[in-house]
């Protein structure tokens, strides 16, 4: 490969610096690059591509472990629509919605300490007037773990 991208110039266009550029070639993520004569790493244009594809994947909650096998499975398509991502994107949406209706249920808390005038939580949380469920957010984390 006579021409390519260097590391640099790669990190730079995805917008992610070079240690993650190579974290990322360590784990597969990226195909190992080609070597120019001299021993650099030579990327074809198609590295800045699934780097921005990585990390956009990130920002929608997917772990590095779920991208590494949807670019696996995008791999191998064959003409196909990539397997599972469809189902992965599903139960992503869905932890989402739980996260978001979980976040409205705090708001919702906060915001009645806030106009309720809370300023101790040991008094406020023996009080039967205080607008906080705290053995209700507590038998509930207790059960089902924190899911935020």
């Amino acid at each position: 490969m006579s021409a390519g991208l260097r590391s640099g110039q790669v990190a730079e266009a995805a917008g992610v610096n070079i240690q993650t550029l190579r974290y990322y070639e360590r784990r597969g993520l990226l195909t190992e690059p080609e070597r120019s004569s001299g021993g650099h790493r030579l990327y074809g244009e198609d590295a800045v591509t699934v780097l921005r594809v990585i990390k956009a994947a990130q920002r929608l909650g997917f772990t590095l472990e779920e991208v590494a096998e949807l670019l696996e499975a995008g791999r191998h398509r064959h003409g196909r629509p990539a397997a599972g991502l469809q189902e992965r994107a599903a139960a992503k949406l869905a932890e989402v919605d739980a996260k978001i209706a979980d976040l409205a249920t705090i708001r919702t808390a906060l915001a009645s300490a806030v106009e309720a005038g809370c300023d101790d939580l040991t008094v406020c949380a023996g009080s039967a007037c205080c607008p906080i469920p705290f053995t209700g957010l507590a038998e509930e984390n207790h059960h089902a773990g924190p899911r935020l």
